[in-house]
C-alpha cells in the first residue's frame, strides 16, 4: 500500500479516487505523455506526482493550482496545453469541523474567488456551501484545510442542474 493510499484508508477514504491531472491535458494524454517528470519539476507548487503508472497528477492537498502553465511550457510532447482552468471542483467530506459542530472557516478564509460561503443554521452553527460555478478548484482550501476534509471530482458542466 503507498503512503498516498495508506493516508487515504486512515482518513475513511476506502476507495481509490480518480487521478486529477494537471490543467490543460485530453483524453489522449496518457498517450502523448513520455512520463519524463519536466512538468513536475517545473510546477512552482510542487504539487505534480506520478501515480502508478508513472502518469502525473495533481495533489491539491500539497498546494494550490496557480494555472502558471509552468507545466504545460515544460511539457515537450505537448500533453499539457496552456490553460487557465479545468473543470475540477472541490466537494466537502463528512469529517469537515463545520459539520460536526466544530467553529472553523479555514477553507472560506483561503479561498479567493470565495467559492465557499457558510449558511447559518440554528444552535449558533453554519454550514459550509460550495458555489460550483465561483469555484475553480485551485486546491487552496484542501491545502488550509486543518481536517484534509476536502476532496475533488471532474465536475461537468450539465451536473447540479436540476429541469
Amino acid at each position: 500500500m503507498s503512503a498516498l493510499s495508506k493516508r487515504a484508508f486512515l482518513r475513511g477514504r476506502f476507495k481509490e479516487e480518480e487521478s486529477i491531472r494537471p490543467p490543460g491535458t485530453s483524453d489522449h494524454f496518457g498517450d502523448l505523455c513520455t512520463r519524463c517528470g519536466d512538468c513536475a519539476s517545473a510546477c512552482p507548487q510542487d504539487i505534480i506526482v506520478f501515480d502508478r503508472c508513472g502518469l502525473p497528477e495533481v495533489d491539491l492537498n500539497k498546494g494550490a493550482c496557480l494555472f502558471c502553465n509552468a507545466c504545460a511550457e515544460a511539457c515537450e510532447p505537448a500533453a499539457i496545453e496552456p490553460a487557465d482552468g479545468w473543470f475540477v471542483r472541490a466537494k466537502l467530506l463528512p469529517t469537515c469541523l463545520s459539520y460536526n459542530g466544530i467553529a472553523c472557516r479555514s477553507c472560506q478564509d483561503h479561498c479567493e474567488t470565495q467559492a465557499i460561503r457558510f449558511r447559518l443554521m440554528t444552535g449558533n452553527r453554519s454550514l459550509p456551501v460550495i458555489d460550483l460555478d465561483t469555484c475553480t478548484g485551485c486546491g487552496e482550501c484542501a491545502a488550509a484545510c486543518p481536517s484534509a476534509s476536502i476532496s475533488f471530482y471532474e465536475h461537468t458542466v450539465n451536473e447540479d442542474k436540476s429541469c
